[in-house]
């Protein structure tokens, strides 16, 4: 295996000076010295900084960090006070009620790491150039393109999360030199970067083991730009439908289709699935990174029945009990497979027991954000099942098999019916022959086999919640419709919107942050 030059930066910083000579790290020039060390340390090794095994790393699979502000900061999860667990000095009752403020750890958290990676990855630009003549021409092009893409990703998630953020683009800037680009400036870099490098990218499929496995190819690539279009209106002021569905179709030609079975993106081997389109690859025999989200939402007892150890966390909210139907007749079959309910069976069909000896139930009915004096202090709430249990998982169930999905082409169907729908109604096809945006929706609920919805705005963001829970969209999606409701009403939220790039709709530039360069001006309302 290809051996990661690890670079050590000082991480609170947007820029820093990286000239470090760590003990343990091979000899620079040992790393850039032919055409295979230098693709091995400015483009393979950013990949080891997707994922993650500590708090705050990695755009999905650890805790307090970028995954937790998407999907915490939304009405779709929570992590309720459970007596003597999970208070955390209200943390996570702050990040429910959204009252979170510039000492928060999550946001702190998740500016680190973006800009380690957004360093990481300015340093693997200017070391390319200046060894460029050890490459062919082609292999240059499609090494910066990739590195360049993956950078855009990167502030594509700033903006989402920070709005107006420090464009950085080289490791030679001073701290005095670093000042704030509008959201609209990032957004606008960030296309043209992804725009630009997508040509040079292969067109292999990233999710499948070979050469470009967890890699940004072109279909990361374009799958990234949709996204930037589909929130533009958000990042830039001015919608951008028509290209949505442009980048959409893109994505069709490269051949991804949705999988017959829904559950076929999820399980312990997901490599071939036809519908993934960007996973973190996880292997407990070879990589470090981990996922973490189904670890810490069984209860001790149900990870016991597993051989793991739970943490009896994260659920969900009342709203998603709504939104899924739960418990009526026409409860949508994909809250049984995205959620444990009721009482609780291992992987033998056996029952599972509480701490009491008494068959372990979980009531997702009885969920609210402090349970401490609850009866159902242990039990409340619907856990995360996304991901089959991999049975021989290690470190207490953190290190399992299953590729975690951080793109997929359902997604692609439900983008492309929101844009069809925006620009002309159900009936609306794009400006050229093929699936309306009835047409494209009707694809996601037939392969689960639920019955037909005539389409609205509503019936758009509830399938998007509904698809793609716990993959860390929803708090994107509530605020492009106009729902990230702004004030904590007792249990839930109430219909109060903020109107503004203010409070809860973006994070705090970190104080920390702040206190080491005077020229970020704080988002308001902190």
């Amino acid at each position: 295996m290809k051996r990661i030059l690890f670079i050590a930066i000082c991480a609170l910083l947007t820029a820093c000076n990286l000239d470090e000579n760590p003990r343990d790290q091979i000899p620079e020039e040992e790393a850039y010295n032919t055409d295979i060390s230098l693709f091995q340390n400015t483009v393979a090794t950013l990949y080891a900084y997707i994922g993650g095994s500590q708090d705050g790393q990695g755009l999905q699979g650890t805790c307090r960090g970028v995954y937790d502000l998407q999907t915490f900061g939304s009405d779709e999860a929570m992590l309720p006070t459970r007596g003597g667990d999970w208070y955390d000095g209200g943390l996570w009752q702050d990040m429910y009620r959204h009252s979170w403020s510039a000492g928060h750890d999550l946001p702190k958290n998740a500016w680190i790491y973006l800009y380690k990676v957004i360093t990481l990855c300015n340093r693997s630009l200017e070391k390319l150039e200046s060894h460029r003549h050890l490459l062919k021409d082609a292999q240059y092009l499609s090494y910066q393109a990739e590195v360049r893409a993956l950078r855009a990703i990167y502030y594509w998630y700033l903006i989402d999360l920070f709005g107006p953020v420090p464009l950085v683009t080289s490791t030679d800037v001073s701290m005095q030199q670093v000042k704030q680009s509008s959201r609209a400036e990032v957004f606008r870099f960030a296309v043209k970067e992804l725009e630009e490098s997508r040509n040079y990218l292969s067109d292999d499929y990233s999710q499948k083991p070979g050469d470009y496995y967890g890699r940004v190819t072109f279909a990361v690539a374009t799958f990234s730009l949709a996204k930037l279009m589909l929130n533009a209106e958000v990042y830039s002021g001015t919608p951008q439908w028509q290209k949505v569905i442009e980048y959409c179709n893109d994505i069709e030609r490269n051949g991804y289709k949705l999988e017959n079975n829904y559950s076929e993106n999820f399980l312990v081997h997901n490599e071939s699935s036809s519908e993934n389109i960007w996973t973190i690859p996880l292997d407990k025999s070879l990589y470090t990174s981990q996922q973490q989200n189904q670890y810490r939402s069984y209860h001790y007892r149900h990870a016991a029945a597993y051989g793991f150890t739970g943490e009896n966390g994260s659920c969900a909210t009342r709203r998603v009990l709504e939104i899924f139907g739960y418990g009526m007749e026409d409860e949508d079959i994909r809250f049984q497979q995205n959620y444990w309910s009721g009482e609780v069976r291992d992987l033998n069909n056996h029952q599972v027991t509480d701490r009491i000896g008494k068959p372990l139930v979980y009531y997702p009915e009885e969920v609210k954000m402090d349970l401490s004096g609850s009866p159902y202090v242990e039990t409340a709430g619907a856990r995360m099942k996304k991901y089959e249990v991999d049975k021989n998982a290690t470190k207490d169930g953190k290190l399992m098999d299953n590729d975690i999905v951080l793109f997929r082409y359902a997604d692609v169907l439900l983008m492309r019916a929101e844009a069809k729908f925006r620009l002309g109604g159900a009936s609306y096809s794009g400006g050229e022959s093929g699936t309306t945006a009835q047409d494209d929706f009707n694809a996601v609920r037939n392969r689960v086999s639920m019955p037909h919805r005539d389409i609205s705005l509503q019936d758009l963001l509830d399938e998007r919640l509904m698809e793609l829970c716990w993959e860390g969209w929803r708090r994107q999606d509530l605020i492009r419709f106009n729902q990230y409701e702004s004030l904590f009403d007792g249990d839930s939220f109430n219909n109060k919107i903020d109107e503004h790039d203010g409070h809860t709709r973006l994070y705090p530039i970190p104080a920390d942050v702040i206190a080491m360069n005077h020229n970020l001006i704080q988002n308001p309302g902190y």
